[in-house]
């Protein structure tokens, strides 16, 4: 993350803390504070932060958490109950590095008491021997991937950059919205009803989005952007960008020596330290919007779905050009995949820094914490290898990963497997033939055993289901972001996951 330190999140990138891993006091806001009666009030995010910070803290703290058990932190939206929990936290960790939605972040932000450390925990990781792996994306569509990013310095990690469409040309009606987990359209742009100051699309410091783009009429399009950055009382300006698209027409005869786009994944981008927008291209780097020209061939027709959500779209089953945004839900993240704790040593590095945010906080408890901490460490070590075994158990030609959720990057690096694919379908577009056809062939190619769904994604994985079934593959069970009800710690998860892997892949 490249935003500066802010004074009450402590969200410096984690090589600026290497000098930390040597026993040195946490860059952490607030004053020494000794466990009362009750304990250290500690307030997190995820169960799995929790089971950490109950392992390390034992009886000299009492930790409480804002996502439920079972809850999803991409998407979890806090009410005032979690506030008035936040605003009693002695300390409060969050994983951060984009994996809580923003208005989680916020909350943290504003309700941590001004006294109050509050600590994002994967940006604090890597000093204490996190390895830290970018987020990989590809899921293989027939047209561009396009959605929006933001890059730059800012003061603090609850800054916001609203881009707004100022102006759009061509004829027929343009509607950009984004499609949330439970499948309701949340719209950001639509001509149809006029443009205002409510077409605008929000997104918080290096992140990056996902977004489905909808043309009701052939032809060329022109839509012209501008956006405001909100940090800490103060606002910027990043001045108006046009972007072209080639809707149902020849796109090489829009603009002379334009270059198109029309696959792969790219971002509208809002750089705030050039204070200027970009178009980042994953193959192609940078390029000025002038010299540009996005594609929406004809095989983007897609009929409008028939339901009253999609209403603001025209008549159930009048077609129109889409660009899908692909993954289902709120996607928004940074460049690095903030899932660290599928790789074990990771989690190590987690409950390193938790031990020393508690000792700096409550140095009376030294003792106790780093006694906790090294005999957890300990068990995390053997649970390590127990990972590694059961992995290396399965044929190295079944050790291919194909699943619902772009999560389990760590637990592939770490452990010798390939993530083949993920898949998670967008009910406001039917997967269109090439893609079924692909994840068939990817299925098929690789001889896969088994494609994984996690438990809150499963009434979601019905194309993935499909084709397994066709292929008669298994449909087996990895736990990503949430503890397993049957399994609710850390430990367990793990174990339940490796175990889950090896009799579904051929291994013993």
């Amino acid at each position: 993350m490249s935003h500066r330190t802010a004074r009450r999140a402590a969200t410096t990138h984690p090589r600026a803390l290497a000098a930390l891993a040597a026993a040195v006091p946490l860059a952490l806001t607030g004053c020494s504070a000794s466990a009362d009666a009750d304990g250290l009030q500690v307030v997190v995010t995820t169960e799995i932060i929790k089971n950490w910070t109950e392992i390390v803290g034992g009886d000299r703290v009492a930790v409480e958490t804002v996502v439920p058990p079972g809850g999803d932190p991409h998407s979890y939206e806090p009410s005032p109950n979690d506030a008035a929990k936040v605003a009693r936290a002695d300390l409060a960790f969050t994983n951060h590095l984009l994996l809580e939605d923003h208005p989680l972040i916020k909350l943290f932000d504003a309700n941590v008491p001004q006294d109050a450390p509050n600590l994002s925990l994967a940006e604090n990781a890597e000093p204490y021997g996190a390895k830290l792996i970018p987020l990989v994306e590809d899921v293989g569509l027939d047209v561009v991937w396009l959605g929006f990013g933001v890059r730059g310095e800012t003061e603090t990690r609850t800054a916001e950059t609203g881009i707004r469409l100022t102006e759009a040309t061509g004829p027929g009606e343009v509607a950009m919205f984004l499609t949330d987990a439970f499948g309701t359209p949340e719209i950001y742009w639509n001509t149809a009803d006029g443009l205002t100051d409510a077409d605008v699309i929000t997104l918080p410091p290096e992140a990056h989005t996902h977004v489905n783009w909808t043309f009701t009429e052939p032809g060329v399009y022109e839509l012209t952007t501008e956006a405001t950055v909100a940090d800490d009382g103060r606002t910027a300006e990043i001045g108006e960008a046009a972007f072209t698209f080639a809707v149902g027409v020849n796109p090489r005869e829009v603009r002379e020596g334009a270059t198109i786009l029309d696959d792969g994944h790219t971002d509208i981008t809002a750089d705030l330290d050039t204070e200027r927008f970009v178009v980042r291209d994953d193959e192609r780097g940078d390029l000025a919007p002038a010299d540009v020209v996005i594609d929406v061939p004809t095989r983007s027709l897609e009929a409008i779905p028939d339901a009253e959500a999609f209403a603001f779209l025209g008549e159930p089953g009048q077609e129109l050009y889409q660009l899908p945004q692909a993954v289902l839900g709120k996607h928004v993240h940074g460049e690095i995949d903030p899932h660290l704790w599928q790789n074990v040593a990771n989690a190590k590095a987690y409950v390193g820094v938790i031990a020393d945010a508690l000792i700096e906080i409550d140095p009376d408890g030294r003792d106790a914490y780093e006694a906790n901490r090294d005999a957890y460490l300990a068990e995390l070590d053997e649970l390590d290898a127990e990972v590694a075994a059961a992995i290396e158990s399965i044929p190295e030609a079944n050790r291919q990963l194909v699943t619902t959720h772009d999560a389990f990057g760590y637990l592939a690096d770490r452990y010798g497997m390939q993530v083949a694919g993920f898949v998670v379908p967008n009910p406001a577009a039917e997967p269109s033939a090439k893609q079924v056809e692909a994840l068939t062939e990817t299925i098929a190619d690789l001889q896969v055993q088994a494609v994984f769904v996690e438990p809150n994604l499963h009434a979601r994985a019905g194309v993935l289901r499909q084709v397994a079934e066709d292929q008669g593959v298994q449909v087996c069970t990895l736990h990503g972001d949430a503890l397993p009800e049957d399994a609710p710690t850390y430990i367990d998860m793990m174990r339940q996951n490796a175990s889950e892997l090896s009799r579904c892949l051929g291994g013993n």
